[in-house]
């Protein structure tokens, strides 16, 4: 590739880091028999004003659709590579070379993830070294790219209140690594955020207005800093944490957020409906959590499509569209 070319486009990659942060993304996972082509699927963010997409692995049909597209791309690994990732630099290029360069300019990469949720894991203790030397690769070719992982709330022994967050101890040591690596670097941490689940699991004890959003719930006071919704309370748990192994400057990247319409009996369209649009607006008012109240918020919904090749229930039913791309729910972006 021309050295010129990547010079142009690893500038072009530093300010998209930094611009339009606030602007929601999409997760675009492929687990169905029946979803639409890859191109109807471009297609279909774009025409929802969506400049964002994330995808779990480098589908190559899915990144030659998304040539030209304008759409930012945050593009994962297979968790079963992480290994050989980790231990074998010539095939973390080889892999740099396969599923970034071949698509650069033309495909704008947002991140690289390096795991999906294996922290804590079998593969958690891969992830640091294959961050380090997908990085390698990506600077011999003069490529910038942030890269980075994608957590549970798994990572975290005590979430509540945020102020007492940390690490579990089975995720201290991999994260230990990873933290000071995304501090150096100044690259985000990417995290899961569900506040569906932890309502789920304790309906009588959580409000449902603070775990939907609703903008008349009311405030949880932690300290001096005041929640009157799950979302800005679960991120801030995850900036305590970070904090307290020295990601002092690591912001946090909501990768995937949602509410299932279907599969328990409190995963109905109305409850999708209305945590997915208040997320969103939350979202785009370009304001931060408590925490970090000048930290633009950055998010991607979960998910694209109902998907039913996904483990049957609430798995299967997390989608803004139907497999024929006819909407659930009305989602409103602008």
């Amino acid at each position: 590739m021309n050295r010129l070319v990547l010079i142009f486009y690893a500038i072009a990659c530093l300010k998209s880091v930094d611009v339009g942060a606030q602007v929601i993304g999409v997760n675009y996972g492929l687990l169905g028999n029946n979803l639409p082509s890859a191109d109807q699927v471009t297609a279909l963010i774009k025409s929802n004003k969506i400049n964002k997409v994330r995808i779990f692995q480098p589908y190559q049909g899915v990144l030659q659709t998304l040539k030209d597209s304008n759409l930012e791309v945050v593009l994962g690994t297979l968790n079963e590579d992480l290994q050989q990732l980790a231990t074998d630099q010539s095939f973390a290029a080889n892999w740099v070379k396969d599923n970034v360069l071949a698509y650069i300019p033309s495909v704008k990469f947002r991140y690289i993830t390096l795991g999906n949720e294996v922290i804590p894991g079998q593969y958690a203790n891969f992830v640091y070294d294959a961050m380090q030397n997908v990085q390698n690769a990506l600077k011999a070719a003069n490529v910038n790219v942030p890269v980075t992982t994608v957590v549970s709330y798994a990572v975290l022994g005590s979430s509540y209140p945020p102020s007492n967050a940390s690490f579990g101890q089975d995720s201290s040591a991999a994260m230990s690594k990873i933290v000071p690596f995304l501090q150096q670097n100044q690259y985000p941490l990417l995290a899961n955020v569900y506040p569906c689940f932890a309502y789920f699991g304790e309906p009588t004890n959580i409000n449902a207005d603070y775990a939907l959003g609703n903008p008349n719930a009311s405030f949880v006071y932690d300290g001096t800093l005041s929640y009157n919704n799950m979302f800005d309370a679960m991120i801030d748990a995850m900036y305590v944490a970070l904090e307290k192994v020295g990601g002092n400057d690591v912001k946090i990247v909501v990768s995937e957020t949602g509410w299932p319409s279907a599969g328990a009996d409190l995963a109905t369209i109305n409850n999708a409906k209305t945590y997915v649009n208040n997320v969103i607006q939350r979202v785009l008012t370009g304001k931060g959590t408590p925490k970090r109240p000048e930290t633009p918020l950055e998010a991607y919904i979960f998910a694209l499509f109902n998907e039913n090749q996904k483990p049957a229930g609430t798995e299967q039913n997390f989608g803004l569209f139907y497999p024929d791309m006819t909407p659930v729910y009305p989602v409103n972006i602008v």
